[in-house]
């Protein structure tokens, strides 16, 4: 898979980001595993984000049916599933939020992150 770009229009703002309602979901790798939320109307706004199922195999949450309806999507729709990395330093590895995936209907690009009730999931998972 290539490096592509996608429009992403989440149905209410992500947290810590009000008025920022446009973004662009750009791969930066070839494997389709990493890629930049970049808002459309601050460029300079962006998330880093990654496919889960790359560093966490067992990370199988349940998207409920009243996000699953928000976005449009059917009983037999995948949805594309995403979560948020923090940035490791010289001190702290790089960690991603499996708390609060970012869901995304690839047919319309409506998105939500969204907290999920089932399981233990961490705020901070180590990468890697």
């Amino acid at each position: 898979m290539t490096a592509t770009r996608t429009l992403v229009r989440p149905v209410t703002a992500l947290p810590g980001l009000p008025g920022h309602l446009e973004y662009s979901l750009d791969g930066l790798d070839d494997d389709g595993t990493l890629f930049a939320l970049r808002s459309a109307s601050d460029p300079t706004v962006r998330l880093f984000v990654v496919r889960p199922e790359v560093f966490f195999a067992d990370y199988l949450p349940r998207v409920g049916a009243s996000t699953r309806e928000a976005l449009g999507l059917g009983d037999d729709d995948e949805a594309l599933l995403l979560v948020v990395v923090h940035p490791g330093d010289d001190d702290r590895p790089a960690t991603a939020n499996l708390l609060a995936p970012v869901v995304i209907n690839p047919a319309t690009g409506a998105a939500s992150q969204v907290v999920l009730s089932d399981g233990d999931w961490p705020l901070r998972a180590r990468l890697g």
